[in-house]
């Protein structure tokens, strides 16, 4: 890897780490996510201030250059990144599917217990409703 690539390699990292650290002390992001963003930050750190380490993986996986090794690590962290939000966001959507349908059953039921004989009487005007 030229020394430009890993130089620029550690300065997004280390910002990137940083980030996720303040954004985690401030709570705008989940500890599981900031979790995976700072260790995906460290790896990135690792495989600038060792390239041997990305030379050797570009040696055993076939790659031409230690640069598409690590592009490719990336690429494939990010991959299995959004397969685990997509999970998420499909558990997400079925919590907000239920919470909507029992949020209509409850508006209903209570609907009809205000509009029932006996219960809160609508046809009174403002400020005539007296408790008994």
């Amino acid at each position: 890897m030229t020394l430009f690539f890993r130089l620029i390699l550690i300065a997004v990292s280390v910002l990137n780490f940083f980030y996720m650290a303040r954004k985690l002390r401030k709570s705008h992001v989940e500890g599981r996510d900031t979790i995976f963003w700072m260790l995906f930050s460290v790896l990135l750190i690792v495989l600038s201030l060792f390239p041997g380490i990305a030379n050797a993986l570009a040696g055993a996986l076939g790659v031409y250059s230690p640069e598409n090794v690590v592009f490719l690590l990336i690429i494939f962290a990010l991959l299995i990144k959004l397969f685990f939000l997509s999970i998420k966001h499909s558990q997400l959507e079925f919590k907000v599917q239920v919470l909507a349908e029992e949020h209509a059953i409850l508006k209903k039921k209570l609907e009809d217990a205000l509009s029932a004989p006996g219960g809160k009487d609508d046809s009174k005007k403002d400020g005539e409703d007296h408790a008994a």
